[in-house]
């Protein structure tokens, strides 16, 4: 575990609601560990004691246990670091800390020398939009060269989710948006319009014409529409059927035969930027 920075300047962010529950992000987890397992197993330079980092986890440490456990599976021995801007919800999840797992106080500016990936899940979305470049800024700054950076935003049992994944380039410069993912577990069905309220906030304000996020959620809602048949074979049909679409109206879909089928549909470098 890399040692503790010491912290002598109030943590960038402010506290937020920090609700959470078992299993929210269960699904986002098990996508992540197959969408990069290489840079979870990095153990060179600087990547030796780099952290995976849970971003504000909220009121109870759920999800950062269940993170851990599920990514440990990939890379046993993974440090994981969940942080949180409330002392009271910091001290109450050191019971659950060992070895590979911490909980520190902390906010955008991380409490971590530097981090392999960054999980920040339904964080920004209780900020204003003008604050999302520079929290995101934050992170990538905190983040070694290679690794990732997620903004995510999930419903509150995690049935739908969507998330932009930014990779820090190996040399200088802002982080560029590698992929785009809409998630679902077909629990209750599917529903295309209900990503469109749990897009992350550095999306959810360009659904305006003109924009590429438009351009996405209007591709996706006629992608769904023109292949509305095949849910007579059930949501997952349904769901597989229109990420199919999606690519034919150009859209570059990563593992179209496999991973729309587990609920995931990704976007390699779909071009929406971060924001205005």
């Amino acid at each position: 575990m890399p040692p503790r920075p010491d912290r002598k300047e109030p943590a960038a962010g402010r506290i937020t609601r920090g609700k959470t529950a078992p299993n929210r992000l269960r699904r986002f987890d098990a996508f992540l560990a197959q969408y990069d397992p290489g840079l979870l197993r990095r153990r060179d330079g600087a990547f030796a004691d780099a952290p995976v980092v849970d971003l504000g986890y909220g009121a109870e440490p759920v999800t950062t246990l269940q993170m851990a456990e599920c990514l440990r599976r990939v890379s046993p021995g993974l440090p994981v670091v969940g942080v949180e801007i409330d002392p009271g919800r910091v001290a109450r999840a050191q019971p659950f800390a060992d070895a590979l797992t911490d909980f520190r106080l902390g906010g955008f500016d991380l409490p971590v020398p530097a981090a392999r990936l960054v999980r920040a899940f339904n964080v920004l979305r209780q900020y204003d939009e003008s604050e999302a470049a520079p929290a995101l800024a934050h992170l990538l700054a905190r983040t070694l060269p290679g690794g990732l950076v997620v903004d995510g935003t999930s419903d509150p049992w995690g049935r739908v989710w969507t998330a932009s994944l930014l990779r820090r380039p190996p040399d200088s410069g802002d982080g560029e948006l590698e992929a785009f993912v809409f998630g679902t577990n077909f629990n209750g069905g599917f529903d295309p319009d209900a990503f469109q309220t749990r897009l992350p906030k550095s999306f959810i304000h360009r659904v305006v014409h003109g924009d590429r996020v438009f351009a996405l959620v209007e591709d996706w809602k006629a992608a769904c529409r023109d292949t509305r048949g095949t849910a007579v074979w059930g949501p997952r049909a349904w769901f597989t059927a229109a990420a199919a679409d999606l690519a034919r109206r150009g859209w570059t879909v990563m593992r179209p035969q496999l991973w729309p089928r587990r609920g995931w549909l990704v976007l390699r470098r779909p071009g929406l930027g971060l924001v205005r």
